[in-house]
């Protein structure tokens, strides 16, 4: 009878630890394909060359939140710099993204080099709204995948009754047109603002 039930015992195990092999995917294939969902769709060059756009993008951005026109200035030109340096040719796709992607960064290198001839705060700021809607079509249409950025919407960036957008590499909100030193709100204003959307989208299983 025990010879029985261990037999029985031996049977149950041998089940289960076939069942474990077939369902489970080889320790190998499961690093490979997590290596494949790491794999950028342009290539590095290009992807080094975008971060810094994205960067100089930032420091014009949190410039603007600081109400710092000098620092800002130097942001933008620097950004125009990087965008006119960017190798879009090294882009994975077909002539006709190339193509679009090459135009979109010589409109956002066109506005950025224009963002100092603004008038004042206020010109900057809608000189700034232009420059992030050349970036959001650029980054879209090259897309990068490098880091998660967000677009952002301020429904008072204008007025108090005209909206704006900018990108963001934290959801936290930073509000570059109100900012932190705005003549009537001061500070108070400076969270005002939704996320809209992020990049890169979500992989489909």
């Amino acid at each position: 009878m025990k010879k029985f039930v261990l037999l029985i015992v031996v049977f149950i195990a041998a089940g289960l630890l076939a069942y474990k092999l077939l369902s489970d995917k080889p320790v190998g294939q499961q690093s490979h394909d997590d290596r494949a969902l790491r794999i950028s769709k342009n290539t590095a060059a290009f992807n080094n060359a975008f971060g810094s756009v994205l960067d100089n993008y930032f420091a014009l951005h949190d410039a603007l939140v600081n109400w710092d026109t000098l620092k800002a200035d130097q942001a933008a030109y620097a950004l125009a710099a990087k965008t006119d340096s960017l190798p879009i040719r090294q882009v994975r796709g077909d002539s006709g993204i190339i193509l679009t992607a090459q135009s979109m960064a010589a409109s956002l290198s066109g506005d950025a080099k224009g963002f100092s001839a603004s008038a004042g705060y206020e010109g900057r700021r809608q000189t700034f709204n232009t420059v992030t809607d050349d970036l959001y079509n650029l980054l879209r249409t090259v897309q990068y995948d490098q880091s998660k950025i967000y677009h952002i919407r301020c429904p008072m960036a204008f007025k108090d009754s005209l909206e704006g957008f900018w990108l963001s590499n934290t959801p936290e909100i930073a509000n570059p047109y109100l900012g932190n030193k705005h003549p009537v709100y001061k500070a108070k204003m400076v969270t005002c603002g939704e996320i809209i959307d992020s990049f890169p989208l979500p992989k489909k299983n």
